[in-house]
């Protein structure tokens, strides 16, 4: 006899708080075993699982016991509105990055009338940034580029899945795009400082991708890359956004007001009041 929904849930939860780990995701596994939104699974807690729903609950259910997060463990995420593929060859796309490209859209209307704007993405991972930008701005010519053969193909499903036009270019920084001029370049590089891997969670440390997260030179030593190679790949008028660590806003700001004497340089707050976005207009 298999369990009952509300039975599995509990006994999956409380499983999950006797090692101190977020119970919260109970509910998007059930969501994905049964194919119930949240209001349906509510008022079906009493239905019986079947053989095969309750196999791949308690699987999943085991994955997350090992502190593998949930988004990996369903292989999804939600962004912007749509469903990027995730495993853990790319970071899991973040609420800070969706900021960056809203950020990016309001800015690249005010800079440009001409729609046909070329943008690239460097650093794409799962293909968020590149993707979004390219739903929201159809008429964008898109690239983007990333070191990992492995995070390039995860990119290029999403892409396909969701119906995006986009070049994709296998490459380190911006050697992949230094054959052309760039009307916008929008990166989440990595950018935590390797000391700081002790305050980080272990999930994170455990199954997100190392090569996606930390940077030497405390850091910063992708935007001091991005700021000694940017100059001379960007056309007049130009936008270039990052995505930053919260602590890093003055010296990356120093970084791009010398690199661009003339550009406007603002850091941005986020929705939680902590300086994470960095905006570069250029003018002519």
């Amino acid at each position: 006899m298999t369990e009952r929904i509300f039975e599995a849930r509990n006994r999956a939860i409380s499983l999950l708080e006797e090692k101190g780990l977020d119970s919260g995701a109970v509910r998007f596994v059930l969501e994905y075993v049964t194919n119930k939104n949240h209001a349906a699974l509510l008022s079906d807690l009493r239905e019986q699982l079947t053989e095969e729903q309750q196999k791949l609950f308690w699987r999943k259910i085991d994955e997350l016991l090992d502190g593998k997060p949930v988004q990996y463990v369903l292989g999804t995420e939600s962004f912007y509105g749509r469903q990027f593929e995730v495993n853990e060859n790319v970071l899991i796309p973040r609420p800070e990055t969706e900021e960056l490209i809203y950020g990016a859209l309001e800015r690249v209307r005010n800079l440009f009338t001409n729609k046909n704007v070329t943008m690239a993405d460097i650093g794409t991972g799962s293909g968020a940034i590149a993707i979004t930008f390219k739903k929201e701005w159809p008429e964008a010519i898109v690239t983007a580029t990333d070191i990992s053969k492995e995070a390039l193909a995860v990119a290029k499903r999403n892409a396909e899945q969701l119906g995006a036009d986009i070049t994709f270019e296998e490459g380190d920084m911006t050697a992949p795009i230094k054959h052309s001029n760039w009307d916008v370049i929008l990166s989440n590089p990595p950018y935590i400082a390797r000391v700081e891997a002790e305050s980080m969670s272990e999930s994170v440390l455990a199954f997100e991708p190392h090569r996606a997260l930390f940077a030497e030179e405390e850091g910063l030593f992708f935007y001091k890359k991005l700021a000694e190679n940017l100059p001379k790949l960007m056309n007049k008028p130009a936008l270039i956004g990052l995505e930053i660590g919260y602590q890093q806003g003055p010296a990356v700001h120093k970084l791009f007001t010398d690199a661009f004497p003339n550009a406007k340089v603002e850091t941005v707050k986020d929705i939680n009041g902590k300086n994470r976005l960095l905006f570069c207009e250029i003018y002519e």
